[in-house]
């Protein structure tokens, strides 16, 4: 089987911005972009994307969730970044026609078609890194996925990093690739020294998240989880597992969570603490590692009730088998 976001669609949505206005939205082949080597976003990382999935129902209609979301997200990276502004109209426009495009390769679940909307900096200058861009590229590409954990769900390893950072704090809420970049050494290192699969980013003991993930514990009927500011990403799936949460009677904590703090939870029975993002929803966590030592999660990851509950629940609302009562779902 493929590798997850590694099979793509033979065309995606596309629309350039020239300096004064966006060229209409068109479907062009998606094996190829024409840029100039001097590319501002190849130089000064001038670079945003987003994530989110569309899903075939049993009536055979294709949902996109929530596309409103990663829309406004992927304009605040755009505004940060000071790359050109587009509208929400325009995105959406692309987003949906490339979908409808290839509806019928919509996998049923618990496949989707993985959704990335992709916005760089085009114009052809190396003397602009203290400058934004004043030319860019809208694109959306297409790719179906099947089940995330096909091979099952395998507790993960985490070191817990208290020194370094994944990224500049000003930048954490920016969905941008250089993020992700900076994450690369830090977590291959971490995977030679201590055979660990992630990350948790905790400068100065401040649990914030993963290279490429939110972080989430579950204590009791209590979900812990980063209070939102401007140091780490404002993850969609987050958000949504928290509200379906909080509907359920759990108690949500939005606050700072110590390294102390989170080893001392973790050591109870039925603790839980899980990795939350688009491609696996809820990654349940074995195991954390910090100055050479291991803590066990709870039972290790053997079982995790309430992570499996919200998965399930999140679940079933994106593939059209519980009601959706907060507009998540967007039928083209």
């Amino acid at each position: 089987m493929a590798a997850f976001g590694s099979v793509f669609m033979p065309e995606m949505a596309l629309s350039t911005f020239n300096g004064e206005h966006w060229s209409a939205a068109q479907n062009v082949a998606a094996d190829k972009i024409s840029l100039h080597p001097g590319a501002h976003v190849l130089h000064y990382a001038s670079t945003c994307f987003e994530g989110l999935k569309a899903f075939r129902h049993e009536d055979g209609s294709i949902n996109i969730f929530r596309m409103d979301a990663n829309i406004k997200r992927l304009a605040q990276s755009t505004r940060l970044l000071t790359l050109p502004k587009f509208s929400p109209e325009l995105i959406e426009e692309m987003i949906v026609g490339i979908v409808k495009r290839f509806a019928t390769e919509v996998p049923a679940p618990p496949g989707s078609m993985y959704i990335r909307p992709t916005h760089i900096g085009t114009e052809p200058t190396i003397g602009k890194a203290a400058a934004p861009s004043a030319t860019s590229m809208l694109y959306v590409l297409l790719s179906p996925v099947g089940d995330y954990f096909s091979g099952g769900a395998k507790p993960l390893r985490l070191l817990l990093e208290e020194d370094g950072m994944r990224c500049a704090p000003h930048m954490g809420m920016v969905k941008s690739g250089g993020n992700y970049a900076s994450a690369l050494q830090p977590i291959l290192q971490a995977k030679q020294a201590v055979n660990a699969d992630q990350v948790l980013f905790c400068p100065n003991g401040d649990v914030q998240e993963t290279g490429a993930a939110n972080f989430l514990l579950i204590d009791g009927n209590e979900i812990i989880t980063k209070d939102l500011d401007t140091s780490f990403l404002h993850g969609i799936t987050r958000d949504s597992l928290l509200t379906l949460a909080r509907n359920m009677g759990m108690q949500i904590s939005e606050r700072k969570l110590s390294v102390d703090e989170l080893l001392e939870r973790a050591s109870k029975p039925h603790t839980e603490a899980s990795l939350s993002g688009t491609a696996a929803v809820m990654t349940p966590i074995g195991t954390l590692i910090h100055n050479g030592k291991e803590y066990t999660v709870g039972n290790g990851g053997a079982k995790t009730p309430t992570i499996d509950k919200l998965r399930s629940a999140l679940n079933a609302l994106q593939w059209g088998k519980a009601p959706d009562p907060y507009g998540w779902l967007t039928r083209v």
